[in-house]
């Protein structure tokens, strides 16, 4: 399928579940405010913190609320526009995998469209402002490469944390379960991606690099950005590790197809 094609019937999907959201203004209204005032309240606890130590390892208030709101923005992009991988276990366990199987439509579009996080909309507003902010107090040199590549190295995390996510979802083709206590799990290991790499030991390092590799969300594109040497250019890598979750994801997801039995898995 041509992706002109993928990106259209994404947005008919997408602006499907809206219209059913938004027809209930009040829960939408107050979803919204609940996660945005969480988000904000995280924020305030690290300006709290940085009030009583000025730098860790090095890393000031401001350079630390830049890794904390990539955290923030790539969470709530993922969870708006692909959150459908949390209801893959429900899909799988009650055979209604079916449906999506038999339309001329790539099963992992219509699973990962299947739900939207609408509270994720806050989380990207609240993580937004947050990087302005920042970015503002932060001594750079921008050129227009350095702007382009932002936005790649933003992309590449989106697309890194979805496709983590959405293999660790995919263990319910083999378990039949629609428990998803191992991609919480996975989900969790986000949390080290908020601060600094060089402050952890080396097993969490090695962790949240190569293993989970939330560390190309933020960590890796904040030192690129930042212009420090010592570990910016890993920073460039995160495309190349975006496209290769992604493949891995997609092969982990059609391997479990194969072991889908509809009802009754």
């Amino acid at each position: 399928m041509r992706p002109s094609r993928m990106l259209f019937i994404y947005y008919r999907l997408m602006s499907q579940q809206m219209k059913a959201i938004v027809s209930y203004q009040t829960d939408f209204l107050v979803s919204m405010a609940a996660v945005m005032l969480t988000q904000i309240l995280g924020y305030v606890f690290l300006w709290v913190v940085f009030q009583r130590i000025p730098h860790i390892q090095g890393w000031d208030f401001w350079k630390v609320a830049f890794m904390y709101a990539m955290v923030f923005f790539v969470e709530g992009a993922s969870g708006f526009l692909f959150n459908g991988m949390w209801v893959l276990g429900v899909l799988v366990n009650k055979g209604e995998l079916d449906r999506m199987l038999i339309r001329p439509i790539p099963p992992v579009l219509q699973v990962l469209t299947s739900n939207i996080g609408i509270g994720g909309l806050g989380t990207m507003a609240v993580g937004a402002v947050i990087l302005v902010r920042a970015l503002q107090h932060i001594e750079l040199d921008w050129t227009q490469e350095k702007g382009l590549m932002v936005i790649l190295l933003i992309v590449s995390a989106v697309v890194i944390r979805v496709t983590v996510l959405l293999a660790a979802c995919c263990h319910t083709f083999w378990s039949g379960s629609s428990n998803t206590a191992f991609a919480h799990m996975i989900h969790t290991l986000g949390e080290f991606a908020r601060f600094p790499l060089n402050i952890y030991n080396l097993g969490v390092q090695v962790l949240i690099t190569a293993v989970v590799p939330f560390a190309f969300i933020s960590f890796f594109p904040a030192v690129y950005i930042f212009g420090q040497e010592e570990w910016g250019l890993y920073g460039l890598l995160s495309p190349l590790v975006a496209i290769y979750t992604a493949c891995m994801a997609l092969w982990i997801f059609r391997r479990g197809l194969r072991r889908y039995e509809s009802t009754g898995n």
